[in-house]
């Protein structure tokens, strides 16, 4: 076996996140060969299962913030990662040891090479497996891609849950919301219980018709759960909740975003306190402590003061649209904006959602799939934004503090790459932020 263990996955094996479509491979027969030869591991514990183009992160790690303040032992399947490989896979919090993979990968590389499988299919049978070596209770598992066809399918869930629906990777999954929600619908299993977070014209007759056909109750979290916010200075709160689970409470997380993931969180709760306890006080507790409890980074993060530097993963349009009205919604002297995108995004869709009164940074994350920063350029030149160009994160973050002031706003984001950049920049643990 190789010496280093992760650079044997990322190298080994087909890698979206790093090559793009080129390390997508369709279809669920790897998939389900890998969940035979471990022994279908995924039956030892309970799953919950989260798929959607923006959101789905936050939710699972809500939700498995509650479950494990209830007591649960709870696995944590997420994507991709920021700044480790192992956060991918967490048992209360903790993120998988290096040693365990070593292990997973020499006792069963020469099977797992002879599928030749992609290193998203390696990397969800490893959790799999994982969860049941470590005896987990529950486990929350994030979709990667799509639904469908997506290797995680292979769960037989208490719940499924969809965040919402809107434009990413249309070259895979359909370059119309309905189709987009047809492939995600595809985690909906039969007699299993789903639950939508945002409604959309276009996606609820999909998801009504695919829930009917396999009989799964079907809830609408926007049509059935209320979330005011109550205050969003330091932290946020909500007023959220129907019948025992009515409240308000404080969540750990920032982000004006959160408060459509929170309704969805809710009426997720009260799906699953029908099969397994779950009280008023864990909640308060895991939406208080998600940070603490999971490891949640890159949504709304504040990452330095005095000026205020947030980072954001947001990186579709729906996502990028949110993280705009954020910083539109604060009151700043002036804003820096630290940029940079993969190849693929369609940046002609989304530039007129960046604001004309901010200063662009751009700049290109450290993989094979960036977008290069002078083809990003070329689009806030023909729309005139004030921008400068930066050879990477870490220089466009050191060029941006040299002209902030302290009443002023730092904004990094534009990709999951852009921020783990950030995260990992010797720029932000010098001063023990990240």
């Amino acid at each position: 076996m190789p010496q280093d263990v992760l650079e044997y996955l990322y190298t080994t094996f087909p890698f979206y996140e790093r090559q793009g479509k080129s390390g997508y491979k369709p279809g669920m027969y790897n998939s389900f060969a890998l969940d035979e030869h471990f022994g279908h591991p995924h039956k030892a514990y309970k799953t919950i299962h989260v798929a959607g183009t923006n959101g789905k992160g936050s939710t699972s790690h809500m939700l498995a913030s509650i479950l494990q303040e209830q007591g649960y032992k709870v696995g944590l399947y997420t994507s991709p990662h920021l700044v480790d490989f192992n956060e991918r896979i967490r048992v209360n919090g903790k993120p998988i040891e290096t040693s365990f993979i070593e292990s997973f990968v020499e006792t069963h590389k020469d099977y797992i090479e002879s599928l030749l499988p992609s290193f998203f299919e390696v990397t969800t049978a490893l959790a799999l497996f994982y969860f049941a070596s470590q005896k987990v209770d529950i486990a929350v598992i994030e979709v990667g891609l799509g639904g469908r066809l997506d290797c995680t399918n292979v769960i037989i869930p208490l719940l499924s849950i969809i965040t919402n629906i809107s434009f990413d990777h249309k070259d895979l999954l359909g370059d119309t919301l309905a189709k987009i929600a047809n492939e995600k619908a595809g985690i909906i299993k039969a007699n299993i219980p789903v639950v939508i977070g945002e409604t959309d014209s276009e996606t609820e007759p999909v998801f009504r018709s695919i829930a009917s056909e396999k009989m799964s109750p079907i809830v609408f979290a926007d049509q059935t759960q209320q979330a005011v916010k109550v205050t969003s200075k330091t932290f946020q709160q909500f007023t959220v909740g129907n019948d025992a689970l009515a409240g308000t409470y404080q969540l750990g997380l920032l982000g004006a975003y959160q408060e459509k993931n929170i309704k969805t969180v809710f009426a997720s709760l009260e799906i699953l306190r029908m099969t397994i306890q779950i009280d008023k006080t864990s909640i308060e507790n895991g939406l208080r402590n998600v940070i603490e409890n999971t490891g949640l980074q890159g949504r709304w993060q504040k990452l330095a003061s005095n000026p205020d530097v947030f980072c954001d993963i947001g990186h579709n349009e729906a996502g990028i649209a949110s993280v705009i009205t954020q910083i539109k919604s604060l009151e700043y002297k002036a804003v820096y904006i630290v940029l940079g995108m993969v190849n693929d995004k369609d940046i002609a869709s989304i530039i007129h959602l960046f604001p004309e009164n901010a200063a662009y940074y751009l700049t290109q994350p450290s993989i094979e799939r960036a977008m290069p920063v002078a083809k990003l350029a070329k689009y806030f030149e023909n729309r005139g934004l004030k921008h400068c160009i930066c050879e990477n994160v870490e220089t466009a973050i050191k060029k941006v503090q040299k002209k902030a002031e302290c009443n002023d706003l730092i904004f990094i984001g534009g990709s999951n790459f852009v921020v783990a950049d950030a995260l990992k920049s010797a720029i932000f643990f010098r001063q023990g932020i990240a």
